[in-house]
């Protein structure tokens, strides 16, 4: 029986479980009132110290503790409840990352705030007795108010050019008669049936599978692994609107919600009316008035970052992860998770189909698919006319670079010519800001955050040094804080400003634009930029990997990749992975119309396999090569790891605590523990960092070898203790 199964009237019982939103291990027990019924999943107030806080009724009491000493549930907060589907996705989550259920349960119900009611506007409309005295300021009040809209008493007076003084004597006289309504703005309701894009064959035989699997109303996966411009938004829009028929709630994930404009305006165009979005930069207002529908069912589809996986649909049936191969989906912070893996989860407890799609997939993905665990539907060309771009090397070690430039005389003719027939160019490098390092040409001195161990990147258009691991920042200084030298701090290495530098000297009447986390602060501003390339006011586009995001910009055909090599430094597991993903994508952006494309890839590895790849457009050879080396070294997907991090602000106390953990750790069949050695950011914010990774057979249980060795040593107060499940980052 799961957890869901195990519904109950607390009338019945003396005590339930409640679970509050802070880092504890395990539910509290609190007594019933007399006369309150509860059952799983309601929200409640509950007292806790001096204090009182909410929760959720997460099962029957636990009978731990003697009843004499338990404190009562103070009251219901809320007529909404979590699903039940959703509470054991939160115990399961919790389990999986070995994480408090406390600090889980805190990503589905933030605040209490939510289950505020939405403040009440006064509407007017005409419907009474015409008043004995009418003047002609009342007449035009009433000539305005019968086509019949309701209006505000303000909006009223203004459309007829009169004071509010008139439209109240109005109200007075019940020639106007008063409507409450919420101030909340309604949900449109998608149309499954609007007219959408005439599909091809291709597409209407992908569509018309996936539609199947929706027919059938019971968990499946599915991955739609399609060429850059293939149309996979539009094929699985199909599958979104099959759920709509059959009255299911649909959840669609996106790597990042600030870079969605153009597939809000598709979706748009398909269904009648724009979804509902959920994200960090939603207002309180907006986040209640979303949660709120969600949570009744007025908000049939919802476009949001991971974070969506936690909201209270009360029937979903359907979730779709788009680009998910995305590491945006990967939350580093709090509970660490991995928004596609738990979106399948979350769709198998539910039963109920999962769809994953990109034009590069995760390894991981690929390997279910291998498994049979997940279908596989395949769009193997682009839509319409568009073509693939040709892509070719550029060797900078034939092509040398001058001293302080960033571009070959190759890629310098090729925009030329770009910029001749009046089309567009792209020239990717993904790294941000103007420099990397900042070095003292008198004494060498590397500027370093304080107190961390990460450089400062210097951010010319900000003027200022930046941590991009922190968050700190400073002006950059005249004199070297070494040697004292004046005027000696030097960039070292490229990022996009200046190219954008490069650029600007070289065509300095070519319109061009920087798109970067560092100069798009929000989604308004993206749309913005977005819009502009769209519409060809933008010649010249230099980006980081925000580029990539699947837009669509017709007018372009060149891309420039600056350093393709970048993404293959370090000992990073995913490296090679990740790197042909981000070139695979940015080479897509190339001739998605008519006009065909050309990608120019500068690189001084030609013959690294993720560069042939590339030029040679053989992803599943760089795939069976790339999954042929992870099998032989026992990685995933072909094995599971986790990564244990300790960190202080003492630093021989954490580097102790370290050395007894590994003294401690389990001698398991087919896991090897490694470390502990110090993290690659060995120092952040002050606190010393030690890291273990631990690797494991697919056959074994790593939680539980996990919870057996960490539980053995008493972890100081003074000491963070971070797991990892499947990490994604090194660092």
């Amino acid at each position: 029986m799961t957890l869901t199964e195990q519904m109950f009237e607390s009338d019945k019982l003396n005590a339930v479980a409640v679970l509050v939103p802070l880092p504890v291990p395990a539910p509290y027990d609190y007594l019933v009132p007399e006369g309150m019924s509860l059952s799983r999943g309601d929200v409640v107030e509950v007292p806790l110290g001096s204090r009182h806080i909410m929760g959720i009724v997460w099962g029957p009491g636990r009978g731990d503790v003697d009843a004499a000493k338990l404190k009562s549930v103070a009251g219901v907060l809320s007529d909404t409840a979590l699903p039940g589907v959703l509470c054991d996705f939160l115990a399961w989550l919790a389990d999986y990352t070995l994480s408090q259920p406390g600090m889980v349960m805190g990503l589905a119900l933030r605040s209490a705030a939510v289950f505020d009611a939405p403040k009440m506007r006064t509407l007017l409309r005409p419907g009474g007795t015409l008043p004995q005295r009418m003047t002609d300021a009342r007449q035009r009040v009433m000539d305005v108010a019968n086509d019949g809209f309701a209006r505000t008493p303000g909006n009223l007076a203004k459309e007829a050019g009169v004071g509010t003084g008139v439209v109240k004597g109005l109200v007075e006289t019940g020639t106007l008669l008063t409507t409450e309504v919420p101030e909340d703005a309604p949900f449109g309701t998608p149309d499954p049936d609007h007219p959408g894009p005439e599909l091809s064959p291709d597409q209407a035989a992908v569509a018309s599978e996936l539609t199947a699997s929706i027919k059938q109303q019971a968990y499946s996966a599915t991955l739609i692994d399609g060429v850059t411009g293939s149309g996979k938004t539009e094929v699985y829009f199909e599958a979104v609107a099959e759920a709509l028929r059959h009255d299911k709630q649909v959840l669609i994930l996106v790597p990042e919600i600030a870079l969605t404009i153009q597939f809000l305006d598709r979706f748009e165009a398909r269904f009648g009316c724009r979804p509902a979005e959920w994200h960090s930069d939603l207002s309180h207002k907006e986040r209640r008035r979303v949660w709120r529908g969600i949570a009744n069912g007025e908000a049939k589809v919802v476009v949001g970052a991971r974070s969506a996986l936690f909201l209270p649909f009360p029937d979903l049936g359907l979730i779709v992860v788009d680009e998910e191969h995305e590491k945006a989906f990967k939350q580093e912070d709090g509970v660490i998770y991995h928004g596609r893996d738990m979106a399948v989860v979350r769709a198998h407890l539910g039963d109920f189909p999962v769809v994953l799609a990109t034009a590069t997939p995760s390894l991981e993905t690929l390997q279910n698919v291998e498994l049979g665990r997940f279908a596989r539907l395949h769009l193997g060309s682009r839509h319409g006319q568009a073509v693939m771009p040709e892509v070719a090397a550029l060797d900078l070690r034939q092509d040398k670079l001058p001293p302080g430039e960033w571009l070959s005389g190759p890629l310098i003719a090729a925009v030329d010519e770009t910029l001749a027939r009046g089309e567009q160019s792209l020239l990717f490098l993904n790294r941000r800001g103007y420099a990397p390092l900042t070095v003292c040409n008198a004494c060498g001195h590397r500027m370093m955050s304080p107190e961390s161990s990460t450089w400062l990147v210097e951010h010319r258009y900000l003027d200022r040094l930046i941590d991009h691991v922190t968050g700190f920042w400073m002006p950059k200084p005249k004199l070297c804080p070494a040697c004292a030298a004046e005027d000696t701090l030097a960039p070292c290495g490229p990022g996009v400003e200046r190219v954008a530098e490069e650029v600007q000297s070289r065509w300095p009447k070519a319109r061009l634009a920087v798109m970067s986390s560092d100069v798009i602060n929000s989604p308004a501003e993206a749309e913005e930029l977005i819009n502009a390339m769209a519409s060809g006011a933008i010649d010249i586009l230099i980006g980081t990997q925000m580029v990539a995001k699947g837009h669509n910009f017709p007018g372009l055909t060149l891309v420039g990749v600056v350093d393709a090599d970048l993404g293959l430094k370090g000992g990073d597991l995913r490296a090679a992975e990740r790197t042909y993903q981000l070139l695979q994508q940015v080479a897509g952006r190339a001739g998605r119309a008519e006009k065909p494309g050309r990608v120019l890839v500068q690189t001084r590895q030609p013959d690294n396999p993720v560069i042939e790849a590339l030029i040679h457009q053989d992803r599943d050879a760089f795939i069976k090569a790339e999954l042929s080396a992870r099998e032989d070294a026992h990685m995933p997907p072909y094995a599971r790891l986790a990564a244990v991090v300790l960190s202080s602000l003492d630093g021989p106390l954490v580097e102790e605590i370290a050395s007894a953990l590994a003294y401690a750790a389990p001698n398991g069949k087919g896991v090897d523990v490694w470390g502990p050695s110090p993290a690659p950011y060995a120092i952040v914010r002050g606190r010393h960092r030690h890291r273990f990774l631990v690797r494991a057979d697919r056959n074994v249980n790593i939680q539980a070898f996990l919870q057996a060795w960490i539980t053995k040593i008493a972890i100081p107060g003074k000491v963070r203790l971070k797991v990892d499940i499947d990490p994604y980052s090194f660092l």
